[in-house]
C-alpha cells in the first residue's frame, strides 16, 4: 500500500468531512437555537441538489445552478418554517419528528411529481475539471479540493456571523434564552425563519456540490441526513466548532475504515472473506466512535454549554 494511496483518501476523508459540515452546521444551528428535530434537513440538502441541476441543465452553467441552489433551499426553508414548523416549537419531540417526517415524504413526492423518478446528472464545470499535482499524492482531482476550499470559506463565515455580527449576537442570545430576547424587543419569528433558512442554505450548497460526484436523485439526503445526526452528536448539540470538528472526524474515520479494514482482515483471512468482514466492520465504525466519544463525554466534544 502506497503512501500517496494513502494520502489520497485521507483527503477524500477530508472532503466527506467538508460535506458532512455543511449539513450538520445548518442542522446544529436549526437545534441549537430552535430546539427543534428536524429530519427534513435532508430533503433541503436534496432541494439544492436537484435546483442546481435543472437550472444548471437549462442555462448550460453550473455557477448559476449554484446560485439557484441556494435561493431555491433558502426559500423552501423559509416557506416550511412559516407554514409547517412555526407550529412545531412548543410542541414535545415526538410531534416535531412525526411532522418532519411527513415533510420527507412531501418533498420526495413533490420532486418525483416535478423531475420524474429518473436521476439528474450534473456535470463539473470546465474551470475546476481535471486535477492538479499535489506533494506525495501524484494527481488528485480538482473539484474535489474545491470542496474542500468552500467548506473552509463557510467556516470562517459562520464563525465571522456567529462571533463578530449582531445576526450572530441574537443567534447566540437565542441559544441561551429565546424568552428574555424576546422580551428585549427582538422579533423572535423573523429570527427563526432567518437561521431556518440559513441552516437550509448550507443544506442545499452541500446537496448542488456533491451532486456532480453522483446523481441527483429522489431521497438522495436521507443517508447524509443520518450521518449529519452523526456528527452533532460527537461534535456537541449547538457547537458550529463542534460540527466542524466532527464532520472531519466521521468523514475521515468512514473514509479509512472502507479502504484500511479489508486490507487488514485480507492479511489473516481470504480476500472474499477479508471483504466482506472488512465492509461491515467499516459501515459501523462511525457508530463505534460515537459511543466511545459518549462514554467519556456524553454532551459531545464540544457541547454549547461549556
Amino acid at each position: 500500500m502506497s503512501i500517496a494511496l494513502l494520502i489520497e483518501q485521507l483527503l477524500n476523508g477530508l472532503q466527506l468531512g467538508v460535506m458532512l459540515f455543511l449539513m450538520a452546521a445548518g442542522l446544529t444551528l436549526i437545534f441549537g437555537v430552535m430546539g427543534l428535530i428536524n429530519l427534513a434537513h435532508g430533503s433541503l440538502y436534496m432541494v439544492g441538489a436537484f435546483a442546481c441541476a435543472a437550472v444548471a441543465a437549462a442555462t448550460g452553467s453550473f455557477w448559476i445552478g449554484l446560485v439557484a441552489s441556494l435561493i431555491a433551499s433558502a426559500a423552501a426553508g423559509a416557506i416550511t418554517e412559516i407554514v409547517v414548523i412555526r407550529r412545531l416549537y412548543d410542541r414535545d419531540h415526538l410531534d416535531q419528528v412525526l411532522a418532519t417526517f411527513a415533510l420527507i415524504l412531501m418533498f420526495s413526492e413533490g420532486m418525483r411529481w416535478l423531475f420524474g423518478s429518473f436521476p439528474l446528472y450534473l456535470d463539473i464545470p470546465p474551470l475546476l475539471q481535471g486535477a492538479v499535482p499535489l506533494p506525495g499524492v501524484g494527481q488528485y482531482q480538482l473539484y474535489r479540493l474545491a470542496i474542500i476550499g468552500v467548506g473552509i470559506v463557510v467556516a470562517i463565515g459562520l464563525y465571522f456571523l456567529i462571533a463578530r455580527t449582531r445576526l450572530g449576537m441574537r443567534i447566540r442570545a437565542g441559544e441561551s434564552d429565546r424568552e428574555m430576547i424576546g422580551a428585549l424587543g427582538v422579533d423572535i419569528r423573523t429570527l427563526y425563519t432567518v437561521v431556518f433558512a440559513l441552516g437550509a442554505a448550507l443544506a442545499g450548497l452541500a446537496g448542488a456540490m456533491v451532486g456532480a460526484l453522483q446523481s441527483v436523485q429522489v431521497g438522495m439526503g436521507e443517508p447524509v441526513l443520518i450521518l449529519a445526526f452523526v456528527v452533532i452528536v460527537i461534535g456537541g448539540i449547538g457547537s458550529i466548532k463542534g460540527a466542524l470538528f466532527g464532520a472531519i472526524l466521521v468523514g475521515v474515520v468512514d473514509t479509512m475504515g472502507r479502504f484500511l479494514l479489508p486490507k487488514i482482515f485480507a492479511l489473516v483471512l481470504p480476500a472474499a472473506q477479508a471483504g466482506l468482514i472488512g465492509a461491515a466492520l467499516a459501515s459501523m465504525l462511525i457508530y463505534i466512535v460515537m459511543a466511545f466519544i459518549l462514554a467519556f463525554r456524553p454532551s459531545g466534544l464540544f457541547a454549547a454549554q461549556s
